[in-house]
């Protein structure tokens, strides 16, 4: 996550970002957010990407029962925050992803950023989620590329990103962590707009690796959801 300080004299669609709390009602519950654009910029604020991506699962279309899920460039955790209290309630039959969850034992979410923004983050989990949930949600440091040794290969079963996917310098680090924390069954969902050339050519190096399709897109927030799995090696024949 970059950081970049906020301005007074920003325009008006920023002004969002200056408020101290930005309020969400998801999965029967009253989630209230801090922001801080002053200390963290652009990693203390919620981007629309994470608001349509946390509707996405509150929808039903991801299985999250017994699931191990990561989010990735966490920010303010909201996407997390909501995947932890929809994987420890009563779900909707609707499912459009299904995922082989016999080995799982309990639904498990880890919630990632680097290491400048983990106390903001903790901050927000801890506000937000309910003692009986909290020791299922774990806030910990990635950086892309890095530390993955920290990380089991391929030990998630969902990964979850918003908005993660605009600086193009860390494209190369994001592929290298998408794929090692990926199996064969994961599936990766990036919420994202399409605001330059870079995020296509994202997803196009995305598609050299994994096999991808647009699952959702809110026309009101021009937010795109992409679903992305590992190739098997029958289609790389």
């Amino acid at each position: 996550m970059a950081l970049v300080p906020y301005e007074e004299t920003a325009g008006v669609g920023l002004q969002k970002f200056h408020k101290p709390l930005a309020t969400f009602s998801f999965a029967n519950h009253k989630i209230q957010i801090r922001q801080d654009w002053r200390q963290l910029g652009v990693a203390a604020v919620v981007w629309d990407a994470a608001i349509v991506l946390s509707a996405y699962l509150e929808m039903g279309a991801v299985e999250l029962r017994g699931c191990s899920a990561v989010e990735l460039g966490a920010g303010t955790g909201l996407v997390g925050i909501v995947a932890a209290l929809l994987a420890l309630k009563s779900f909707c039959t609707d499912v459009h992803i299904t995922f082989s969850l016999s080995h799982i034992v309990g639904a498990h979410v880890t919630i990632t950023d680097r290491k400048v923004a983990l106390e903001f983050l903790k901050s927000n989990v801890q506000a937000n989620l309910p003692p009986h949930i909290q020791p299922k949600v774990v806030v910990k440091e990635l950086t892309w590329g890095q530390n993955l040794g920290s990380f089991s290969p391929g030990e998630f079963d969902l990964i979850l990103g918003a908005d993660i996917i605009y600086l193009e310098e860390t494209f190369t680090d994001l592929l290298q962590t998408l794929e090692h924390l990926c199996s064969n069954h994961s599936v990766i969902l990036l919420a994202c707009r399409i605001r330059y050339e870079r995020d296509n050519n994202f997803l196009a190096m995305l598609k050299r690796q994994f096999t991808v399709s647009k699952v959702h897109y809110d026309p009101e927030k021009d937010v795109h959801i992409y679903k992305a799995q590992k190739r098997n090696q029958r289609e790389d024949l």
